[in-house]
């Protein structure tokens, strides 16, 4: 799909750090971009800043993306493009402690993570398939879910985390396949150790030493370089129904 000024794309979680990242990508590239996001601050001022807008949606809330479509869609100019970044990544184990993990935080991963992601994507594509395709191929529109490298290599302490992003890898090809006869793509980003809020907080030296347990570039990847690749996906038709581990070649150890 060619970007033009008349593209219409979402970005979950756009109010920081992979999704703030991509849906500036997009408005660079010359996308109508809209932000969802919980950050209503952060996200009002960054659309405001890409020319695009906001909408306050609790991905988790299936009323709530509802009513983020419905507003995307009441702007009249229909969706080509849903990215989406929006996640959480809380650490505890099966067991620890004698106590069991937290049935309520491996609820709300897994509502977050992966049935949020869902819910954005059936909504999207709702939307999509009722616009005119925009290529030769019939091409009506894209979708990039985000998983993780934990999806394969999951670390002690990240068994909501892995399953939630296994899950969205496992989605993928039967969601490419549903929508195939509609004109609309989807694949998955699995990225490995980004510099995202959530590594920003941790110390100068601990960000250091994550970044040289991947194999080349030696670094923590910029969430630059997860937008460029979201922007190729969408731009190449026959990537479909696939994920790509953008990692730098690591694969985690166990802790």
């Amino acid at each position: 799909m060619r970007i033009t000024t008349n593209t219409v794309a979402v970005v979950t979680g756009g109010a920081s750090g992979l999704g703030a990242a991509t849906a500036a990508a997009l408005a660079e590239a010359g996308a109508r971009v809209t932000l969802f996001d919980l950050d209503e601050a952060r996200g009002a001022a960054h659309a405001k800043a890409l020319g695009g807008s906001f909408q306050r949606v609790d991905v988790s809330d299936p009323a709530s993306v509802a009513a983020g479509f419905a507003a995307v869609e009441a702007a009249g100019a229909g969706l080509h493009i849903l990215v989406n970044c929006a996640g959480i990544g809380p650490a505890a184990k099966t067991t620890s402690r004698g106590q069991p993990h937290d049935p309520a935080v491996f609820a709300r991963t897994i509502g977050i993570n992966l049935i949020g992601s869902f819910y954005c994507a059936s909504q999207a594509a709702t939307l999509m398939v009722r616009g005119e395709p925009v290529s030769a191929d019939g091409e009506r529109g894209v979708i990039v879910n985000t998983a993780s490298v934990a999806a394969y290599d999951g670390q002690v302490g990240q068994v909501a985390y892995a399953a939630s992003k296994g899950g969205i890898v496992g989605m993928t090809l039967p969601m490419a396949r549903d929508l195939a006869d509609k004109g609309v793509r989807v694949m998955t980003i699995a990225p490995g150790l980004f510099l995202t809020p959530l590594l920003e907080g941790l110390p100068q030296e601990v960000q250091d030493s994550l970044g040289t347990q991947v194999p080349f570039p030696s670094r923590l990847g910029d969430p630059s370089e997860y937008a460029a690749l979201a922007l190729h996906i969408v731009g190449n038709p026959m990537l479909n129904g696939e994920v790509i581990r953008l990692d730098g070649a690591i694969r985690m150890a166990p802790r």
